[in-house]
């Protein structure tokens, strides 16, 4: 490993500490950035060339049982995508859900450094914390699944939110994850029970309580203890005509603490339920350019293969039919579902156009670029491995217009795509893939450049086709080793867990307790995972901010 490096000459572009294509020297020493270096330090030459944090993907699907079920669908897809071991590189598979070892070398040949899995029930946090140290070069963390917790709900519906908060604070301690997770709350367990049914309103109760309860409670907990993320949401109603009510609603319910809308293109349709749907995108960006309490990741959908991953299993059974071949609905017993569907997105159909045209119309739209992040919702609008083309789409007007030409023009027609000529700039796109999400979960030392940050680096060669020059960066450091240098593998690098541990009072495990032995077929001390358990060496705990 070297210990000191100094990059020289290259336009620095770092939104977080305010500087927009500075030539300036960046300073690395034992992994963090710093003022200066020794004269003897590693030397890298970077004149017309551009030098940004690493990424930060704040939402994505990589790690867990769901993902190995995915992978299991997906044989013939790996068959097509080998990824040979190098000297450095361990080998693995590719496709659009990808092995764990690819999964971490091919966030680093796009200069990401840190990706957040954004679903996991707390039965299969062991599971999903085995993969994500299996996946290498990368910082990494899971939100944990809380919403459909029937112990949780119970407590909601009792009006117990000093017990409610406690559980919760439990949980996140007992599984090592970063933010609760809500999806489709309220909706997921009535499905899988006996009523067979899913919630349609934010307001409608089922077994005692809605999903604005549920979505309530999250918020003010979230805002008690001060995480670095708030509730992390994926609303109800997702997929469905008109649902941007609802998504409306469900930013309205969190007033002014913060809160976070998950993959919000699937949220932003007009129209009525079982009729095609029109875009309203520009409905839901202008909540959020008033609301700066509001952060939200797009989901863009992009064009090939993609595969449905959710927790939301009334929403996977209800697209069972696109792929009636491979289809997965599974469930994780009193605290979640999943669901799983392969299929394709293609530029001629009007709704998979429409849904590409909604997610560009977010990104035009917003005034404030801090709170409207990049993400695909991989593998769920397609592979994160789009990233590079759709900064491209992004960047380059005469770009985007040839590829509206190509699609559907029905669906274009009910949105404003062709009518947005703005083009993103280069410190606009650090903010959406670095600044952005580093802030947004709290992580003090990501996203930016300054003395302290850890040195999470991406250097690329400047270039008018924005695609290529983000899809291969010249240099990649993680935490100041040089994992890729003149585009190739130089060093290996085990990345570290990014997790929480806010307080909480230990009498509710007297609380809890009971409830798993009487419907967990756990035991209630095998449960949370212990400190025994993890590997020390990648922990990085940040407590409650």
């Amino acid at each position: 490993m070297v210990s000191a490096t100094r990059i020289v000459n290259g336009k620095v572009y770092d939104p977080i500490n305010n500087i927009d294509g500075v030539i300036r020297d960046i300073c690395i020493e034992d992994g963090r950035i710093v003022e200066s270096v020794p004269d003897s330090a590693t030397r890298i030459e970077a004149q017309g060339m551009v030098i940004m944090p690493g990424g930060v993907d704040i939402h994505c699907h990589i790690a867990g049982p769901k993902v190995n079920a995915g992978r299991k669908l997906m044989p013939e897809d790996h068959r097509k995508d080998p990824y040979p071991g190098t000297a450095v590189t361990r080998s693995g598979s590719g496709g659009i859900v990808p092995s764990t070892f690819t999964t971490g070398y091919r966030y680093a040949t796009m200069g990401y450094t840190t990706a957040m899995e954004a679903a996991v029930p707390p039965l299969s946090a062991r599971h999903t914390l085995e993969e994500l140290h299996d996946t290498p070069v990368i910082d990494k963390g899971f939100y944990v699944l809380l919403a459909n917790n029937i112990f949780l709900q119970n407590l909601i519906k009792e009006g117990r939110q000093e017990e409610f908060q406690q559980a919760v604070a439990w949980w996140m301690n007992a599984t090592r994850a970063y933010t609760p997770k809500l999806v489709n709350p309220g909706g997921d367990e009535p499905w899988k029970g006996k009523r067979n049914t899913n919630v349609h309103d934010i307001d409608e109760k089922v077994d005692g309580i809605s999903p604005r309860q549920i979505i309530e409670a999250f918020v003010i907990a979230a805002d008690k203890m001060n995480l670095p993320h708030p509730a992390h949401i994926h609303c109800n109603n997702l997929g469905h005509s008109g649902n941007y009510r609802t998504t409306l609603e469900t930013m309205r319910t969190a007033g002014d603490k913060r809160l976070h809308i998950a993959h919000i293109q699937f949220n932003c349709y007009g129209g009525e339920v079982g009729k095609q749907p029109a875009s309203k995108a520009a409905e839901i960006i202008e909540y959020i350019n008033q609301h700066p309490n509001i952060t939200c990741d797009v989901g863009q959908v992009m064009f090939g293969n993609a595969l449905s991953m959710t927790a939301d299993a009334p929403l996977a059974y209800m697209l069972r039919g696109i792929n009636k071949n491979k289809w997965v609905n599974a469930d994780t017993e009193c605290e979640s579902g999943c669901g799983i569907v392969p299929f394709t997105y293609q530029g001629h159909v009007y709704t998979h156009t429409l849904q590409w045209a909604i997610g560009l119309e977010l990104f035009l739209l917003t005034e404030n670029p801090w709170q409207v992040i990049l993400s695909t919702d991989h593998p769920n609008g397609g592979s994160f491995m789009n990233y590079p083309k759709l900064i491209r789409l992004l960047m380059d007007r005469g770009f985007r217009r040839q590829e509206i030409a190509r699609v559907n023009q029905k669906a274009i027609a009910k949105t404003m795509i062709s009518d947005l000529d703005r083009e993103y700039s280069l410190y606009e796109i650090a903010i959406i893939t670095r600044a952005g999400p580093a802030r947004a979960l709290g992580l003090k030392n990501k996203g930016h450049l300054g003395p302290g940050a850890d040195a999470d680096i991406t250097i690329h060669d400047e270039m008018e086709d924005k695609e290529m020059m983000f899809n291969a960066p010249r240099y990649v450091l993680k935490s100041g080793v040089h994992i890729i240098a003149d585009h190739e593998f130089r060093e290996d690098h085990t990345g570290r867990l990014l997790h929480i541990t806010p307080e909480y009072d230990q009498k509710i495990e007297e609380v809890i307790q009971p409830f798993f032995e009487s419907y967990y077929s756990v035991q209630f001390e095998n449960y949370p995972i212990d400190k025994s358990y993890m590997h020390d060496n990648e922990v990085i705990s940040t407590g409650s901010t």
